[in-house]
């Protein structure tokens, strides 16, 4: 006797087992992801104390503790760096130039405080003006914006007319201020093109004033900004606009 069988049986039979194992693959695999475990991580993290008062956090460079400007040259020539220090306070001698760091930093969170001096008959631009040069190239603003009317995008807090401060968190002269700044710094391919531009977020006495901004280029005075490739790390700069602004409390880490 012959038994007839049908060809598509044998046919069937392999999808039927592959779609029985796709049902135990999946029903297992939920059944993984139901467990608080599946999707736990465990990193060994390095462990950082945070700076309390004038401290900064364990593992930040202190450019300026009120000691001195060891950490710091002039911009001119190279030469010790020539802000007056006193009583912990780095005061701007005008005319005397900017200073830079020694160090070349590229991506960073940068801690400073800053204060402009009342200054009677004073306004606008020329009112306790200096500035944040990230890479000597990227500025963060600083500028008396108490109650004092300038071009909105080169008011305290802002990158430098590029972006404008989302607000205006300044207090008034004589009084301290603080930015904590999150620099990236730029990307460029061998070739010379942005691989990805600067970006930069700002807090101004603790208020977010920049969020994750990208910049378009350095940060120009005149015309239109745009990138030239440049080393991956550069100094930090501390302008000289004519002013005795001061500084103190001032800490970098990098990122």
């Amino acid at each position: 006797m012959r038994i007839s069988v049908n060809k598509f049986d044998y046919m069937k039979t392999p999808l039927i087992i592959i779609a029985l194992a796709h049902l135990i693959f999946t029903t297992n695999s939920f059944a993984q992801a139901q467990v608080p475990e599946a999707t736990e991580i465990y990193v060994e993290l390095d462990i950082v104390t945070p700076g309390e008062g004038d401290k900064a956090p364990t593992d930040a460079i202190n450019l300026f503790d009120g000691n001195n400007l060891d950490e710091w040259e002039s911009s001119n020539d190279g030469s010790a760096a020539p802000w007056k220090v006193e009583n912990g306070i780095a005061t701007i001698i005008p005319g005397s130039g900017f200073i830079n760091t020694k160090k070349a930093f590229a991506d960073v969170q940068l801690h400073i405080e800053w204060m402009s001096p009342v200054a009677e008959g004073k306004e606008g631009q020329l009112y306790s003006n200096s500035g944040v040069f990230f890479m000597g190239r990227y500025e963060v603003q600083i500028l008396n914006s108490y109650e004092n009317p300038t071009y909105s995008n080169g008011q305290a807090s802002t990158v430098y007319k590029q972006h404008i401060p989302l607000v205006n968190a300044s207090r008034p002269p004589g009084t301290w201020q603080e930015y904590d700044i999150i620099f990236m710094a730029p990307k460029f391919s061998e070739k010379g093109t942005v691989v990805s531009p600067a970006r930069i977020t700002v807090l101004h006495n603790g208020i977010l004033v920049q969020n994750n901004v990208e910049l378009l280029g350095p940060t120009l005075y005149i015309g239109a900004p745009h990138y030239e490739a440049h080393e991956s790390k550069l100094p930090l700069y501390l302008q000289d606009h004519g002013d005795p602004v001061q500084f103190r409390n001032i800490w970098i880490r990098e990122l």
